[in-house]
């Protein structure tokens, strides 16, 4: 395809990555000499302030999915993708914070719980649980995975180097430093990296203001003369946006479920008291507007490369945006655009490597085989889970190293398999157990095995008409699986109470 950055640009992107890589060292080391066990690693010794923790839970919600990978969709299919992953979905995950945050937090202080599957665990009082969640939360690689290819994909064409080359740093650079630091240090630098982006946000929303000379109108007319279905608000000959089932009601219903994701909701349990939660919800909930806005520059990447290729070559979807940043921008606007785009990516995969190692650690290898390890010292369990991180590292790099060869279209896919497979399993019993008192462990049990089978066998099994094409929708699968889900889990819980009903009657 050819290399587009010019060597000042691959020499300014040098000196940024060293920047970049000494202050986030630096931070590491900061947080590392405070964190002295596993609760530490995972919730921090300092108190944080709503103010950055609510741009942490801002920079882990969007990530590189947001910046990166999601205006891809975009630039190939149009308004229905704005209106899909810019409206429907951030008004739905606002909605969910709301709702939940409260409830969750209030009750992850009372039992001290360090992750999504301890929370579940203790609500429920059952340690099996607690290790199903802690299997389940395995699927969340395959965010990690996106995230990988996210930036590789923007450091390579930056640097006009070899994308496994560049996969190989980031992964060896990004889980070392995460061996380390934990939460003392990834609030701060998730909350400078939040910082970033909302600076590179406004700048990728301005870099078309050109195409807004004749006004709105103007704008769609040389959309339309493109290609006339980038201006429609259904797109058939799309796989994601056909019609309004997939465009609203689908993402309406992933939108509340996806806060059930352990590096989301769980961000509440960082604040200092209850009284935080208002403005940590609000700053979080600003700055994500401005994020989630960023889609909407897949619409000037289309005008940009109406036919999307470059020297006569196709670009594949995942890469439009690095290349639009490296051919669009001067050196160093688009320098500041790098470093945005990095941001995005590595504070929500800070953020997953934190919460899948201790889950892992905390969930399945301590009641698992903590005795036999030694997980009675917290310099042991510590160890074990610096050791899962490069474990971690490991599969990750090999699972990237597959989707930068051969994506079925984009990682993005590969990736919301897995992550709505996980937060479908999951919303029934965080929804149960913050709102609900005396669920029965069978009826959230049984709900959360429906969401996943129904999940993978309506991706799988192809079924409905909507999963006949060689590329599905993860969303129709993951929205039959929450609503199949959510009718056993209240089915269930009927049949409990009834149960319990006649039992007193009966005594």
């Amino acid at each position: 395809m050819g290399n587009i950055a010019s060597s000042e640009q691959i020499f300014a992107t040098w000196v940024l990555i060293v920047i970049y890589a000494a202050v986030v060292l630096y931070l590491v080391i900061r947080g590392a000499k405070k964190t002295q066990n596993l609760d530490d690693y995972a919730l921090g010794t300092i108190g944080f302030s709503p103010v950055a923790v609510g741009l942490a839970l801002a920079a882990s919600v969007t990530s590189a999915a947001t910046f990166i990978i999601n205006p891809g969709f975009i630039a190939l299919y149009g308004i229905s993708g704005v209106i899909s992953f810019g409206i429907v979905m951030p008004l739905a995950i606002y909605i969910s914070l709301i709702i939940m945050t409260k409830g969750f937090r209030k009750y992850g202080e009372t039992t001290k719980a360090l992750t999504m599957a301890q929370w579940i665990g203790k609500m429920y009082d059952s340690k099996a649980f607690a290790i199903y969640f802690g299997f389940l939360s395995l699927l969340l690689i395959t965010f990690i995975v996106l995230i990988c290819v996210g930036v590789t994909q923007v450091l390579s064409k930056a640097l006009n180097a070899d994308p496994v080359w560049v996969l190989t740093v980031v992964v060896a650079f990004v889980f070392g430093y995460m061996m380390f630091g934990g939460a003392n240090s990834m609030i701060y630098t998730n909350a400078i990296q939040a910082t970033i982006m909302l600076v590179v946000a406004f700048i990728l929303l301005f870099s078309g203001v050109e195409y807004f000379e004749n006004g709105i109108d103007g704008f769609l007319e040389q959309l339309a003369a493109v290609d006339e279905s980038l201006v429609k608000t259904t797109n058939p000959s799309s796989f994601l946006f056909r019609d309004y089932f997939e465009i609203i009601y689908c993402q309406f219903v992933i939108g509340i479920a996806i806060v059930c994701q352990p590096h989301i909701i769980t961000k509440s349990l960082l604040l200092k008291s209850k009284n935080d939660i208002n403005k940590y919800l609000l700053v979080g909930i600003i700055a994500l507007s401005v994020f989630f806005s960023v889609v909407f520059v897949g619409l000037y990447i289309r005008l940009y490369f109406p036919d999307l290729t470059i020297n006569g070559t196709k670009m594949p979807m995942d890469s439009l945006v690095s290349y639009y940043v490296v051919s669009k921008f001067s050196v160093y606007t688009g320098l500041l655009v790098i470093l945005g785009l990095i941001s995005a990516g590595l504070s929500t995969l800070e953020g997953l490597i934190q919460t899948l190692s201790t889950t892992i650690t905390s969930d399945l290898m301590d009641p698992i085989v903590g005795k036999r390890l030694g997980f009675d010292s917290p310099f042991k369990k510590i160890f074990f889970n610096k050791m899962v991180i490069i474990l971690l590292g490991v599969v990750s790099f090999l699972l990237s190293y597959q989707q930068l060869l051969s994506p079925n279209l984009s990682v993005g896919i590969f990736a919301q398999n897995g992550v709505y497979a996980y937060f479908s399993a999951a919303f029934i019993p965080v929804l149960f157990g913050t709102f609900f008192r005396n669920v029965s462990f069978k009826s959230v049990f049984a709900a959360s095995v429906t969401a996943i089978v129904v999940h993978f066998s309506v991706y799988y099994g192809h079924i409905t008409a909507y999963m006949q094409e060689t590329i599905n929708n993860p969303a129709i699968a993951s929205t039959i699986a929450i609503l199949s889900s959510l009718l056993v889990g209240v089915i269930m819980h009927f049949i409990e109470e009834f149960r319990k009903v006649k039992t007193e009657d009966v005594y």
